[in-house]
C-alpha cells in the first residue's frame, strides 16, 4: 500500500483529517492502528476470494463425482442426526423416557388399569352393547338407503308428470328466446307451448 492509498483510507475514517480521537489515544496510535485495521480488512478480503475459489472448486468435484445438492443435503441431514444420537443429551434424554417408560408400564395403577379395560373388553354387557351398536348401524344404513331409494324414485315419477313437463317447457321455451334473440334469431318457439312464462 503506497502513501496516496494510505491518506484516503485515513481519511475515510476521520480519525486523520481532524476527527475527534477516543480518550486516551494519540494520533500516532490511531494512525498505527487504522493501518494496521487496513491490513486485516485487506487480508480478510483475501480470505473470503480464497473460500469462494475453493468452494467453486469443491462443487465442481462433486459434480464430476456425481454428487447433487440433493444427495448432498441428505448426507449433511444423515450425519447431524447421527451427532445428534451420539450427543450426551440425547443418550441421557434416551435414557431418562426409557426408565419413565418401565417405570409406568409396570406400575401398579397401569397394570391395574390394563387388567382392567381387558375384562370390560370380555364383559357380556361390553359385547351386548357392541352387537347393539352394530345392529344400530345397519338399521341406519338400510333406513338411508331405502330413503334414498325412495327420492330417486319420486323424482322420476315427478319428471313424467304434466306439471314437470309444462315447466320443462317453459324452461326450453325462455331458453330458446333468450338464446335465439341473442342469435340474431326471431322469438319463436320450436316448442308447441308458446305461453310465457
Amino acid at each position: 500500500m503506497d502513501s496516496s492509498e494510505h491518506d484516503s483510507s485515513m481519511t475515510s475514517t476521520g480519525v486523520a483529517s481532524g476527527g475527534t480521537l477516543p480518550p486516551g489515544l494519540t494520533e500516532e496510535e490511531a494512525e498505527e492502528i487504522q493501518v494496521e485495521l487496513t491490513k486485516v480488512e485487506d487480508e480478510i478480503q483475501t480470505l473470503r476470494q480464497v473460500l469462494m475459489a475453493k468452494e467453486r472448486h469443491a462443487t465442481e468435484l462433486k459434480r464430476r463425482l456425481g454428487i447433487g445438492p440433493l444427495s448432498e443435503i441428505k448426507q449433511n441431514f444423515t450425519k447431524g442426526w447421527h451427532e445428534v444420537q451420539c450427543s450426551n443429551a440425547y443418550m441421557r434424554t434416551s435414557q431418562t423416557l426409557g426408565d419413565l417408560n418401565r417405570r409406568v408400564t409396570s406400575s401398579n395403577l397401569y397394570l391395574t388399569a390394563s387388567s382392567t379395560f381387558e375384562e370390560i373388553g370380555r364383559s357380556d354387557a361390553y359385547k351386548r352393547t357392541q352387537e347393539t351398536l352394530s345392529q344400530a348401524g345397519h338399521v341406519t344404513s338400510a333406513a338411508f338407503s331405502s330413503m334414498g331409494s325412495a327420492i330417486r324414485n319420486r323424482f322420476g315419477e315427478m319428471r313424467n308428470s304434466p306439471s314437470f313437463k309444462s315447466f320443462e317447457d317453459k324452461v326450453d321455451n325462455m331458453k330458446y328466446k333468450v338464446m335465439g334473440q341473442s342469435n340474431g334469431e326471431s322469438g319463436h318457439s320450436p316448442t308447441s307451448n308458446n305461453a310465457p312464462f
